[in-house]
């Protein structure tokens, strides 16, 4: 997995007001509606909410990797923002959140999307990574940063 082959610039948003899970979701699925039309928001949120009710994707180390399946998806798409203040997210260590890497993929991917989101979340398992990307000040910073990942 190459993280430049999930994410854009038009994709990676720094230091946004996340307010509450919901929120941050919400804010989420139009990042990745806004740079791929074909994607529509609402579905998009409604999936990631749907998502979250079966287990909380906050993986600790204040990182959620949110993710669904979607129609209109032909590859793994991916999103990434950082927020000014951490927010609750249910995370497996109760810590709050700062950092949220969405993830989309196909309706049939199966193994594709296990073994990219096991991949990512050993990146994000790097506490150099993760303080380079909450060291970031402005989103073509936060971009460049998530594109080292180890």
């Amino acid at each position: 997995m190459q993280i430049q082959d999930l994410i854009t610039p038009g994709r990676t948003l720094c230091g946004v007001e996340g307010g509450s899970k919901k929120r941050a979701l919400e804010l989420l699925a139009n990042t990745i509606a806004q740079d791929i039309p074909d994607i529509d928001a609402d579905d998009l949120f409604r999936r990631l909410i749907g998502r979250e009710r079966l287990g909380s994707t906050g993986i600790g180390h204040g990182i959620a990797i949110p993710h669904c399946r979607a129609e209109h998806c032909t590859g793994t798409i991916g999103a990434l923002i950082t927020l000014v203040d951490p927010i609750d997210f249910d995370a497996i260590d109760s810590q709050p959140v700062d950092i949220l890497f969405a993830m989309l993929v196909p309706e049939d991917a199966h193994s594709e999307h296990l073994q990219t989101l096991a991949a990512l979340a050993a990146a994000l398992n790097n506490a150099d990574y993760r303080q380079s990307l909450r060291a970031a000040t402005s989103n073509n910073a936060l971009f460049q940063a998530a594109l080292a990942a180890p």
